[in-house]
This record gives C-alpha cells, sequence and structure tokens, in this order.
C-alpha cells in the first residue's frame, strides 16, 4: 500500500523512457479469487470513486484490441470476452492459461481487477516498453520493490511456451503460483506507486476511495466516473469548460454556469459530438459570455446626439453609417 500520487507528479514513476504501445494489443483481466482478506466480498465490484474496481481496469486497457476477463460474468461498463479457468478457483496461472486462449496479438497486458489508480498511460508505458526491449515482459514493482507480475506487458507465445512446459511438468496449472511461471521469463521492472497499488484489505479500499476525493484529484475522477456511467468515451477539455462557466456565473448569474455547460453539450452533440464539436459550440458560448459581461460592465452610453455607443454595443460586423443623411 502507498499514497496516491498523479501519475503526473515527480517521483510517480521511473525506469525506462515513455514510448507510445504498440497500436494491436490484447489484455487479460484476472477477476475472480477467493478475496479472503476482505471476508470473501466480490472485490472486483467494490466501488471506489462510484465505479467497481473492475471497471476501473477495463478503462485502462480500453485501447485493447480484446478484452478478456476471467471471472463469473457480469455487467460491466465496456464489452469484454469472458473466460473460467479450469477447474473454478485455480488459481492465477490457470486463469491467465485460459484467458489467453481468447486472445491472438503478439503483445497482452496482464492485469489485475483490483487496481484502483491504473491508468491508459500506464498500459500504453509497459506496451512501449516491451516493444522497444528484448524482454519477454516488463512488470511494475511496488514501493517495496517487490515485482508485481499482474500489472504488466508480456510477449504472449512466451507465456504460451511457458505455461505449456509448466503444464507439461505438472500435469495441470491448477494450485500453482504465479511464480514458477515469472521466474523463467526474462523480465524488465519499472518502478511505479501509484498504479502498482491494488486493494488487498479494507484498509486498501479506504485509502483508495479517500485519496481520490483530494483536492487535486477528485475533478478528473469525477469526470471519469461520470462518463463511465454515461457511456461516453470522450476526451474533456476539461479547463476550458471550466472557464466557460466561470464567466457564465461572473458575467450573466451563477445559475448560469451549469446551464451554460449542458446547452454546450447539447450542441456538441447536435453537431455530431466529438471533441471538436465541444471545443467549437464552448467557443461561441464562452464570447456570448464576454459580450454579455461587457455590456454589464460597461459605464459608458451613447452621447446626447448619439454619435458615441461603447464597443460592446455594436455586433462584430457592424459598421457605422457616415452618409450625410445618415441618422
Amino acid at each position: 500500500m502507498t499514497a496516491y500520487e498523479s501519475p503526473g507528479e515527480p517521483g510517480a514513476a521511473t525506469g525506462p523512457a515513455h514510448g507510445a504501445g504498440p497500436a494491436r494489443y490484447d489484455a487479460v483481466v484476472l477477476a475472480g479469487g477467493a478475496a479472503r482478506r476482505l471476508g470473501g466480498t466480490d472485490k472486483p465490484g467494490v466501488r471506489v470513486g462510484g465505479r467497481p474496481l473492475l471497471d476501473r481496469v477495463l478503462a485502462a486497457c480500453a485501447t485493447a484490441r480484446t478484452t478478456v476477463v476471467v471471472a463469473v460474468p457480469r455487467p460491466t461498463a465496456r464489452p469484454v470476452t469472458w473466460a473460467r479457468e479450469d477447474p473454478p478457483g485455480g488459481g492465477p496461472l490457470a486463469a491467465l492459461d485460459a484467458g489467453l486462449r481468447h486472445t491472438a496479438a503478439e503483445y497482452v497486458a496482464v492485469l489485475s481487477a483490483d487496481l484502483p489508480f491504473l491508468q491508459e498511460p500506464t498500459v500504453a508505458r509497459l506496451l512501449g516498453a516491451l516493444r522497444a526491449s528484448g524482454s519477454d515482459g516488463v512488470l511494475l514493482t511496488d514501493p517495496q520493490g517487490r515485482d508485481q507480475p499482474l500489472v504488466a506487458a508480456y510477449r504472449a507465445p512466451r507465456l504460451r511456451e511457458e505455461l505449456g512446459r509448466l503444464t507439461d511438468r505438472h500435469g495441470a496449472l491448477a494450485g500453482l503460483p504465479l511464480r514458477r511461471l515469472t521466474a523463467e521469463l526474462n523480465l524488465t521492472r519499472i518502478s511505479d506507486p501509484v498504479a502498482s497499488f491494488d486493494c488487498d484489505t479494507w484498509d486498501d479500499i479506504a485509502t483508495a476511495r479517500a485519496r481520490i476525493r483530494e483536492h487535486g484529484h477528485v475533478l478528473d475522477e469525477w469526470i471519469s466516473a461520470v462518463k463511465d456511467e454515461l457511456g461516453l468515451d470522450l476526451d474533456v477539455d476539461t479547463r476550458g469548460l471550466l472557464d466557460l462557466a466561470r464567466d457564465a456565473a461572473h458575467g450573466v448569474a451563477r445559475p448560469a454556469a451549469p446551464l451554460t455547460t449542458f446547452l454546450v453539450g447539447y450542441a456538441a452533440a447536435q453537431a455530431g459530438g466529438g471533441p471538436e464539436a465541444v471545443a467549437e459550440a464552448a467557443r461561441k458560448a464562452a464570447a456570448l459570455a464576454e459580450r454579455w459581461a461587457q455590456e454589464s460592465t460597461s459605464e459608458d452610453g451613447p452621447s446626447a446626439d448619439g454619435s458615441h455607443l461603447p464597443q460592446g454595443d455594436l455586433a462584430p460586423d457592424a459598421t457605422p453609417d457616415s452618409r450625410p443623411d445618415a441618422g
């Protein structure tokens, strides 16, 4: 367990340089297990920041070509392929083998379902480091330097090869510890105290719930939760929308802020959606709010002969009529 820092903060991650992940990869999420330290609670379904832990992990690997979840099927925020180990409850190696049978990409992200702070850039970093190295896999380590083989990216052919050897040697994978596999692989390690945070106990759950509500993280967490709840896959310009809400609140009236941002979203949807549509609708609304504020704060007025108008009272394309008989 470790204190939460934003992935972008100093000290959040060290190791190989960031790199874009391969265009095609699959993901296997292990969501079984007895969760004994949680009293047998359905750990993947425990909510942190309003979202089940499993959905948070699925969001981090949303760019995978195929995502396989090894567990009893349940509703999820994103479509997945379901698999079960044989026998059920046979442990992580049996679960990994079952998940890999539904994948075909050269690279595979292997993740546990209890990682509240895992984000897409970390998965991309693991995949990018794997592609750039000659390693069989790249995994995260926790603050104590311990390997986290279920926050990792691997070359799928090597996993299949070693799982096959272990099966031949032991007759079955059920009950074998994960280290039997990782001990046979050439691994690269990346230290990341944030993404490697996993929730094994109720104290861990309480820590995760408290940390995401800290001032520096709560807004991003809330936006991510809303997007998942509404089924939206859209990059939100949070700063731009907040600036618009501020301008509407100060220049018009406080209730104008939420109503204006709602109308911006509605207009963007009418225009086909997407970041560009949101940006254009927000730009228009912000310009209107600025003009509105200029009118309400201007102390200028027309002179007695009507010869002077404050700039805020002119439409952008208006030009004075200078004909001799004008007016």
